[in-house]
């Protein structure tokens, strides 16, 4: 798959909240993924790790609310777009969150994710 293939596939996935799908079909073996300094799992390496982090991220949710996710823009083997979700968290209750996400794609799969948003700070 072209890059821009695995972002409308990743970003039509999103849509529909399919996060699992996407990682499982569009996510390389060996995928780093990198969140903000602060954030509980700054950076994990490899799928099974980033499978973790997904998991500990949706046991903290309480209740989704919705979400959204911007058309992707590409450029090379690099793609970007804008998600907002609307959640109650556990703990920290109702929240409405933004990032900017950006992918690396390397052989028609995604090796590298970083996030770009403020995290919120722990008591």
């Amino acid at each position: 798959m072209t890059t821009q293939e695995v972002a409308d596939k990743l970003v039509g996935y999103c849509r529909t909240g399919q996060f699992e799908n996407a990682m499982k079909e569009l996510y390389g073996s060996n995928i780093v993924s990198i969140e903000p300094k602060g954030a509980p799992m700054e950076r994990v390496e490899g799928f099974e790790e980033v499978i973790k982090k997904a998991e500990f991220f949706n046991n903290m949710v309480e209740e989704y609310h919705g979400n959204e996710v911007s058309d992707p823009i590409v450029a090379d083997n690099f793609f970007s777009c804008r998600m907002k979700m609307d959640a109650t968290f556990k703990q920290g209750g109702r929240q409405s969150m933004e990032e900017i996400c950006l992918y690396k794609v390397e052989n028609g799969k995604i090796t590298q994710e970083e996030f770009f948003y403020t995290p919120t700070p722990t008591p």
